[in-house]
């Protein structure tokens, strides 16, 4: 199948994208964002506040050894995270459903631009302050009787999505 090796995977050129985990509580969440990171070659994952970081044992379960190839940081908190990737240059967004927020797909990134999208805890979501200090909130439309999704499968939706307008 032609995979790369973790080196390789080092080596190659990214997608533009890091993902920032705010507050996520579930291991198994988090090994499943670096799993679909690894899969579409994101810049890196970042671990913030109550987010477990690797090495575990349950992160492993789910990142199956992707916690090796995407790169990833920790910080005490999201706001942090922001702070530091404004500094860097990204576009940061937090993925949200809020008033004034841009759908998914209606959003197109730009070619070449640096970007970082915010996922937050599983019950409470990205923390007010954050999407505040965010460039904007991108959401996912829903259809059904629930008003929100699994932050992994969000992940993935939302990785996907930058992936198909830059990567693909």
């Amino acid at each position: 199948m032609q995979r790369l090796s973790v080196e390789e995977f080092k080596e190659a050129d990214k997608l533009p994208l890091i993902v920032v985990l705010d507050d996520v509580r579930s291991m198994h969440n988090v090994g499943s964002v670096f799993r679909t990171g690894d899969a579409f070659r994101i810049e890196a994952v970042y671990l913030c506040g109550i987010t477990s970081t690797p090495p575990s044992a349950e992160i492993h379960k789910t990142a199956l050894g992707a916690e090796d190839s995407v790169n990833w940081k920790y910080f005490a908190t999201a706001l942090e995270a922001l702070e530091a990737l404004r500094a860097d240059g990204y576009e940061v967004y937090s993925v949200e459903q809020a008033h004034g927020s841009t759908k998914l797909q209606t959003f197109t990134p730009i070619i070449n631009k640096k970007y970082a999208v915010i996922l937050g805890n599983e019950v409470k979501g990205v923390h007010q302050e954050v999407v505040d200090a965010s460039d904007g909130c991108l959401e996912i439309p829903q259809f059904g009787t629930k008003h929100s999704m699994n932050v992994s499968v969000t992940a993935g939706i939302v990785i996907w999505h930058f992936a198909m307008q830059k990567l693909l």
